[in-house]
């Protein structure tokens, strides 16, 4: 299965970096490939200061070993090794018209000290965090979501959707990160599901993601916009740092088991602002836009 899963994704990165050059028009995609020291590495590509995108990255990582104490005390294990690999995207756009998006694909096993699998799962999702609301955006980008999942089983959709709805929300700050999608993790084998079931699953929703998202850059990437509205993009990647940074488990493990600081920060956007008790306009698109963020909205 971990091989099964990390042909997937090599795949995958290939297909999802390809579409974005020929969307951006203008900048391609920097690859670096890693080593980890203790054992495993990865393929990070970075596009930057492009027509469309001003940051993104589209990484890809199979690392393994002994799991660092601090996981082990996180897993509740002792003397355990461990396989994980994963796809995890992050693309800014330079347009505040255009939202942010983030996704991630992975798969985890552990072992014993004989090598044995004692425990696997799959995890993953994909989110939208826009800047200025338009509600057919937000209905698009969740009706693919819901699509994928209604072909493997009904409850998915509103069961990661809220997950998702509760896992992407800064809780400092009581509002939501963006609009949501996806969110799903520990999918282990159970009565109704295998492992080839959960893996043909999160294969669909990867697979899905660039028919979620690039319709909406391509309706809005060419919007005029403003300084004001440029600005108040900036002030809303505050936002999202924080949830990186705080809150985020991706970035957690990644710290904590020594990963490549480059890949594991490149969710970070490139111009962004903190303005002391910033408060936008009563009845402003901007306000609208934080009303939304209080409570999770059924978009589909």
């Amino acid at each position: 299965m971990k091989d099964k899963f990390f042909n997937y994704i090599h795949k995958l990165q290939d297909a999802i970096t390809s579409k974005l050059e020929a969307i951006d028009g203008n900048a391609a995609f920097k690859e670096d490939l890693w080593k980890r020291p203790e054992g495993g590495g990865g393929r990070t590509r970075v596009i930057e200061n492009g027509n469309v995108f001003e940051k993104g990255g589209v990484n890809i990582s199979g690392v393994h070993g002994k799991l660092p104490k601090s996981m082990q005390n996180y897993f509740g294990v002792k003397d355990a090794d461990f396989f994980a690999c994963g796809l995890s995207l992050v693309l800014h756009p330079k347009s505040p018209m255009v939202p942010t998006v983030h996704a991630n694909w992975r798969y985890f096993e552990m072992y014993n000290q004989n090598g044995d699998i004692v425990d696997q799962w799959f995890g993953g999702g994909q989110d939208l965090t826009p800047y200025y609301l338009f509600d057919e955006d937000a209905k698009h980008f969740h009706q693919i979501c819901k699509a994928a999942c209604d072909k493997h089983n009904l409850e998915f959709y509103p069961k990661y959707k809220a997950r998702c709805d509760e896992y992407f929300y800064n809780s400092h700050r009581n509002e939501a990160r963006g609009v949501g999608g996806l969110f799903f993790d520990y999918c282990k084998k159970t009565d109704s599901m295998s492992m080839q079931n959960w893996y043909d699953f999160v294969a669909e929703v990867g697979n899905s993601f660039l028919e979620a998202y690039v319709p909406i850059v391509e309706k809005r990437k060419s919007l005029p916009y403003t300084k004001a509205q440029r600005n108040w993009q900036e002030i809303r990647r505050g936002r999202y740092v924080e949830f990186n940074l705080v809150h985020d488990k991706g970035t957690l493990f990644g710290l904590k088991t020594n990963g490549r600081i480059e890949s594991i920060l490149m969710s970070l956007p490139p111009h962004v602002q903190w303005v002391y008790d910033h408060h936008p306009e009563k009845g402003s698109e901007e306000e609208r836009l934080l009303n939304v963020l209080q409570n999770p909205v059924d978009w589909v």
